[in-house]
């Protein structure tokens, strides 16, 4: 019975519990206002992106003769490539560190939903803004410190032998990193900082890897990853409260 509730599968039902509860009453409202700030963040410097670059082409519009003046639609196509890409794959990062603060308010808001409390350590929209800075600062330094591990796993590919293990081995830690990354809202909440949620996630490893795993594949899907980080944060904070929270 316990492996069952420790398996893979059971961690990553809880992203789709957490998409679930996104729309209940008293939770919706901790979703908009981030993803707004993030829309506004990526439309902001699509925008600009496409100002400076036509700019560019404007400027080298002269040098081209007439009949290689379909160049310029190449290269706004490898443009619109090029923004995509670096749009998909910065998007965790930037929305992550962003929507910090607002994080754990969310969190806040799906454990009073789920349990009919406010967690010890809730501050409301007060404590949210008064922490703003704070909190873009603490995630960068997460960040930081898990962007490291990432450099490490992606130096096994530079080891002969150990070549082949080396995707296996960053699936798992981008997995284990996704869930310390989100399980780390609703401790915190708890007065429960970054050590401490290793411990607890390792305590249930399997759980763990698979809740970051569904998150991790999640992301990878162009446009529904906008909804993967709220329901992220919703399906761990449920999973903290059923699993992992001790009475």
């Amino acid at each position: 019975m316990y492996a069952m509730m420790t398996n893979p599968v059971s961690g990553a039902w809880y992203l789709l519990r957490g998409l679930r509860l996104l729309l209940k009453p008293g939770v919706r409202a901790f979703v908009i206002l981030p993803l707004l700030l993030n829309m506004a963040i990526f439309t902001g410097a699509i925008v600009a992106g496409m100002s400076y670059f036509d700019a560019l082409l404007e400027q080298l519009q002269p040098a081209l003769p007439d009949w290689l003046s379909w160049l310029r639609w190449l290269f706004w196509l490898l443009f619109l490539l090029a923004t995509l890409l670096i749009a998909f794959f910065t998007f965790s990062l930037v929305a992550n560190i962003v929507s910090a603060p607002f994080n754990g308010l969310l969190a806040e808001a799906v454990e009073a939903y789920l349990s009919g409390r406010r967690p010890q350590n809730a501050g409301g929209w007060r404590k949210a803004f008064k922490e703003f800075l704070p909190g873009v600062v603490a995630e960068i330094r997460k960040s930081g410190y898990l962007f490291l591990r990432y450099l490490l796993c992606l130096a096994l590919f530079l080891i002969p032998g150990v070549q082949i293990a080396a995707p296996f081995i960053l699936m798992l830690y981008s997995a284990w990193a996704l869930a310390m990354e989100y399980m780390d809202y609703p401790m915190s909440n708890h007065g429960l900082h970054f050590p401490e949620n290793r411990r607890q996630l390792a305590q249930r490893r399997l759980q763990s890897l698979g809740f970051g795993g569904a998150v991790m594949a999640a992301t990878l899907v162009p446009v529904a990853n906008f909804l993967v980080m709220p329901a992220a944060v919703a399906g761990a904070t449920a999973l903290w409260l059923e699993k992992y929270q001790t009475p």
